[in-house]
């Protein structure tokens, strides 16, 4: 049973951004806050964001909801205020109180860590970011609010960015250590007999059973509903009558999500490298590994024009010498330098390879990469695996992503498989043919066959009838989240507006293209409506 890979994420200009903030450390997902029991929202607690004040100076939002917008139960979440201290040299910081469990508001609650780059004159408004995962960070995303909005949209919005529950600040599923999480990361994704198989299986039992004896009571109350009923929350804190939303990756579905619950409460919405909801587990495999075949050819035409391509001289030899070579790793992993952990596996050689879809700056870097590998040697590609999980050549992990994403994906689609044994050969074929370079590692049930807790919350309908109009875009060679979802998502939603960017990697908006920024910018900014189903 091969290990699925994670829906992907839009680290790229997270971490392009952080590197380019002199002086900017991000604060570590271990300072994360705890579940407070028993206190209402506004109590005192002991959590904190994880980011250091700089300052006393703080500032307060009025709430946007009235009494009778409020749901019943959630009055006091719904009129606490935010208290905002600078931070972190530009930024500012405060927490968000929201219940655990929406069905029981009155028992525990925990505190959200929010961050925002304010504008620098009077602001219209806030734009909240989410940057997908699941598991990845907003508040980093928004610490990283220049490589990801345009100066003009800085200017016009406070952009605001909160780690959602369970992830980095906010409360953090933790499962593993960082070694044991290497340990699992690096293990084989491609079990090729019985006995492998086994192996496999028992590690993914045991990952499940980790994060329920450490995750707590969380574990059960991080699902994609509950998260989106978090982002109201903030928008009546905000001060918002609507809110105003860039979703990338799975914070596409986010934001879907929020539509649907709430289709009279949005604002102006973008959302970027859209997944489709309806899919079931099976279907989301065999589109991933539909789009990442897709964008790996894309990457061999480009390697094998440029010439001198470590992989052949055609493109549909160096194809094949991918799974040829992590076939090879999975026999003779490559020494790697500079690192603790000493091998390149087949299990680290996948997540360096996948890493470099995401975007045409990757490709000289994994041509490089393959080169030396060819030469005996995996430091390169250990580090684009490492750059994928967030992971320092030291062991630590920045964040809990590879966690948390597990923790999400099994509450919002637990046994959602249509009806298909995923781990059968039949599947197995069906998964090989779509993709012979990445079938292998995408299909199978993972983890989630063995989650110990079901979502309390589920969402069937995503029409988000009387939303304003959403925007949403898909880029051709997207190998995360495939040009098809976004399709899917802009006509499932009432008021779905399409953009499609022919192009390559992961989302399109702020990659230089100026169809798609004008689109965008314009919405933002001035509420004007692009033509549905816009080319770029």
């Amino acid at each position: 049973m091969a290990r699925p890979l994670t829906i992907p994420t839009r680290l790229l200009a997270v971490t392009t951004a952080l590197a380019l903030l002199a002086g900017c450390t991000p604060p570590g997902a271990d300072d994360g806050a705890t579940p407070t029991t028993g206190g209402a929202a506004g109590t005192a607690s002991t959590a904190t964001t994880g980011v250091e004040s700089t300052s006393d100076d703080t500032t307060t939002d009025q709430t946007g909801s009235s009494a009778e917008d409020t749901p019943e139960g959630l009055e006091d979440f719904y009129s606490q205020t935010l208290a905002w201290t600078e931070c972190e040299i530009a930024f500012e910081c405060a927490t968000l109180s929201v219940p655990i469990d929406y069905t029981d508001p009155s028992a525990a609650s925990i505190e959200l860590a929010l961050l925002r780059s304010p504008a620098p004159g009077d602001a219209r408004g806030s734009l909240v970011v989410n940057p997908g995962g699941p598991g990845v960070s907003g508040v980093d995303y928004a610490m990283a609010a220049p490589a990801v909005v345009p100066e003009e949209i800085l200017s016009a919005f406070d952009v605001v960015g909160f780690d959602p529950r369970g992830v980095a600040r906010s409360a953090p599923i933790t499962c593993y250590t960082d070694q044991q999480l290497d340990d699992y990361l690096g293990a084989d994704p491609s079990p090729d007999d019985a006995a492998e198989e086994d192996e496999a299986d028992a590690r993914l039992q045991d990952f499940a059973e980790a994060c329920d004896d450490n995750a707590g009571e969380l574990l059960g109350h991080v699902s994609t509903v509950e998260a989106a009923k978090d982002m109201d929350v903030l928008r009546a804190a905000l001060g918002q009558e609507q809110l105003t939303y860039l979703g990338a990756s799975y914070g596409t579905l986010l934001g879907a999500t929020y539509a649907s619950l709430f289709p009279e409460r949005v604002g102006r919405f973008v959302l970027d490298g859209a997944v489709d909801p309806g899919l079931s587990e099976l279907e989301m495999g065999l589109g991933q590994a539909t789009g990442f075949e897709r964008a790996t050819r894309a990457y061999v035409e480009d390697c094998v024009a440029v010439g001198g391509c470590p992989l052949g001289d055609d493109v549909d030899t160096a194809m094949l010498r991918i799974p040829a070579f992590l076939e090879e790793l999975d026999a003779d992993p490559l020494p790697v330098q500079g690192d603790v952990v000493d091998e390149l596996t087949e299990g680290w050689g996948v997540l360096g390879i996948v890493m470099a879809m995401y975007a045409q700056d990757y490709w000289p870097i994994l041509t490089q990469a393959l080169e030396q590998a060819e030469q005996g040697d995996g430091t390169l590609l250990m580090f684009l695996a490492n750059t994928y999980v967030t992971r320092s050549a030291d062991g630590d992990y920045r964040g809990n992503l590879m966690q948390a994403i597990s923790a999400v994906n099994c509450l919002d689609r637990p046994g959602d498989t249509g009806g298909e044994d995923l781990d059968s050969d039949a599947v197995q074929r069906r998964f090989e043919e779509v993709s012979p370079t990445w079938g292998r590692y995408l299909a199978g049930e993972g983890a989630c066959q063995y989650w110990p807790v079901e979502a309390v919350e589920r969402v069937d309908d995503y029409a988000a009838e009387g939303a304003a109009p959403i925007l949403v875009i898909g880029t051709t060679r997207d190998p995360a989240t495939p040009h098809e979802w976004a399709v899917a998502l802009a006509e499932t939603l009432d008021s779905g507006v399409l953009i499609s960017y022919d192009g390559d990697g992961h989302t399109a908006y702020g990659r230089s293209n100026e169809c798609v920024d004008d689109a965008v910018d314009a919405y933002l900014l001035e509420g004007t409506v692009p033509e549905d189903d816009r080319t770029c």
